[in-house]
């Protein structure tokens, strides 16, 4: 079986979609793929598709469901999605399920730049996000416990994104990143490790009026949105390139932050 949730919903067993139509049916098999290999309970599956007001019914309509399931899933569906004591277990390996490999490729990545191999955390991380095919979830509706996984999904995608670019600048990629970081960061204008990765690539660019630039963008967008200042290694960033601090010119991000401690 191949489950694919860093996207639309996707689930194939021997090349043909074992995928429920109806919502409510994608939603438990969503949480149940997102922990695949652990028992859910029936409160939170119910809680999931109803809130905190389930009807009497809910749980009779919630074993209609998995059994909708079951047939989708063919022959092999009751040691597939099995019943355990007070709940539910979608029994497959997690290498079936996308979020797996997004996260080993992740950490592969991290662990490689930890080591100062840059080139090959570049690539690796890459590869991670070459997994997700959208917003995660995108076509399935959600209730707490999946509204929770898909932000923990998304914060961590741009986590990797962000790490990924690290990686770039520490191999002296800033004049490619430029167009991206543009579009990061007035996507998150709030977030300080964007707007730094972006003004460090704009001034190794020659670029250093966009850089004080992009600091004064993020600035009034905390000022105004939640009525705080920058951190003080940000802006400390600020004052190194209104100072043209040579050691801004290193190919070496991790240098810099270390000045901004």
């Amino acid at each position: 079986m191949r489950i694919r949730v860093l996207g639309p919903l996707e689930a194939t067993a021997n090349g043909r979609s074992v995928l429920p139509t109806a919502a409510k049916p994608r939603q438990v098999f969503a949480l149940l793929a997102l922990r695949a290999g652990q028992v859910v309970p029936v409160a939170t599956l119910v809680e999931e598709l109803w809130g905190e007001r389930p009807p009497r019914s809910s749980r009779t309509t919630l074993q209609t469901y998995v059994m909708q399931l079951r047939r989708l899933l063919g022959d092999d569906a009751t040691g597939v999605l099995a019943t355990r004591f007070g709940g539910y277990l979608l029994d497959v390996p997690p290498e079936c399920v996308d979020v797996h490999e997004y996260e080993r490729l992740a950490r592969s990545g991290r662990h490689a730049a930890e080591a100062g191999d840059f080139e090959s955390a570049a690539r690796l991380l890459l590869a991670a996000l070459d997994v997700w095919r959208g917003p995660a979830l995108v076509d399935v509706p959600t209730g707490e416990s999946l509204s929770i996984e898909v932000t923990r999904l998304e914060e961590s995608r741009l986590s990797a994104v962000e790490s990924r670019i690290a990686a770039d600048m520490r191999c002296g990629r800033h004049h490619v990143l430029l167009s991206e970081l543009a579009v990061l960061t007035a996507r998150y204008p709030m977030n300080e490790n964007l707007c730094a990765q972006h003004m460090i690539a704009l001034f190794r660019s020659g670029r250093q009026w966009q850089a004080l630039d992009a600091f004064k963008a993020l600035r009034g967008a905390l000022v105004d949105e939640l009525g705080v200042e920058p951190s003080g290694s940000l802006r400390e960033l600020q004052r190194a390139i209104l100072r043209s601090d040579a050691r801004l010119d290193r190919a070496v991000p991790r240098e810099t932050r270390k000045m901004m401690a």
